[in-house]
């Protein structure tokens, strides 16, 4: 069955305690800043057993992973070694990363460098986590089905991370992308979108927005989805106690769709 979460307001106790306060019992922390050890790993599994909360994923966002003549970047490496540690101590399944794009080096290069990078992480996870790639453009490019098709085709063990949002502002075709891909899938975000004229204006709650979750949520089912769908508060207008008020109607929608 799949499982409703949320991305956490706070890496600590306190966010895992808002999230549960809407009832939910999964949580994503995207850890992006400069340095990762910021993040108390006891503490907030001492607040997992205390809410009933469990982990769903744990990603890193918009980093340089490979150097400009194609080298690991070692820092960003070791960074995510640890956070792939912490995700097995604390029983998390997935691991969320992406990789940047160099221009000093050629196509082929860049795919060689990412197949190699991920791989070290795949590696270093040793079956203790799962491993997928973001589907943001956020200083990643292995966002959509090309880069796909190549990189996953070729790294069978390596998920995807799907939010329509994304696709949908990409300019594609977000029910393709599931249909196709949904196999691969080992993480969802929920964040809904609306567009006119094919220009993003807000990402107001999921299910006052444009897409058709439905659709989207049966092809899941056709592909035997189990993983976490994970909300994301993203909207420049759905912000305090209207915020507030958009999470839960989210929640509510979307649990009507779980089955």
């Amino acid at each position: 069955m799949m499982k409703l979460g949320m991305i956490s307001p706070s890496h600590d106790a306190n966010g895992i305690a808002k999230i549960a306060s809407y009832g939910l019992h999964y949580a994503e922390f995207d850890v992006n800043a400069d340095d990762v050890h910021y993040v108390n790993f006891d503490e907030v599994q001492n607040a997992m057993s205390q809410y009933d909360v469990k982990m769903g994923a744990i990603g890193r966002w918009g980093r340089d992973r490979i150097n400009k003549d194609g080298s690991f970047n070692a820092k960003e490496q070791a960074d995510e070694f640890y956070l792939i540690d912490a995700c097995a101590k604390i029983g998390c399944p997935v691991y969320i990363t992406g990789c940047n794009y160099v221009e000093e080096l050629s196509y082929y290069d860049n795919i060689t460098a990412a197949i190699k990078y991920f791989e070290s992480l795949i590696a270093y996870a040793a079956g203790r986590v799962k491993i997928c790639t973001y589907n943001c453009h956020w200083n990643n490019y292995v966002d959509k089905p090309h880069e796909w098709d190549i990189i996953h085709d070729h790294i069978k063990e390596l998920g995807i991370k799907f939010d329509p949002s994304h696709t949908i502002n990409g300019g594609r075709d977000y029910l393709y992308e599931a249909s196709k891909y949904a196999n691969r899938f080992y993480h969802v975000h929920i964040k809904g979108t609306v567009n006119v004229g094919g220009n993003r204006i807000d990402d107001p709650p999921a299910g006052m927005d444009s897409i058709n979750w439905g659709a989207l949520m049966s092809l899941l089912y056709k592909a035997h989805y189990d993983g976490m769908l994970s909300i994301e508060p993203h909207s420049e207008t759905w912000r305090g106690e209207l915020g507030e008020k958009g999470i839960r109607y989210t929640v509510d929608y979307i649990s009507k769709l779980i089955f």
